[in-house]
């Protein structure tokens, strides 16, 4: 999710170069979101980690 967030953002650049402020601004929207989306689900991850002890509870391969 995050490498789509970057790629939004790489993409909305680039319409910035040639002048098409339209697509910019919907790709920096879109890579805001997605940025926004990525860190909120590591901080869950990382909250959830912590309260469990950080191991699953399978076997170690």
């Amino acid at each position: 999710m995050l490498r789509a967030a970057i790629i939004f953002f790489v993409i909305a650049l680039l319409a910035m170069f040639l002048g098409m402020n339209n697509i910019a601004g919907l790709s920096a929207e879109l890579g805001k979101i997605l940025l926004f989306v990525f860190l909120a689900l590591a901080v869950i991850s990382f909250v959830v980690s912590l309260v469990t002890g950080g191991r699953k509870s399978g076997p170690v391969p």
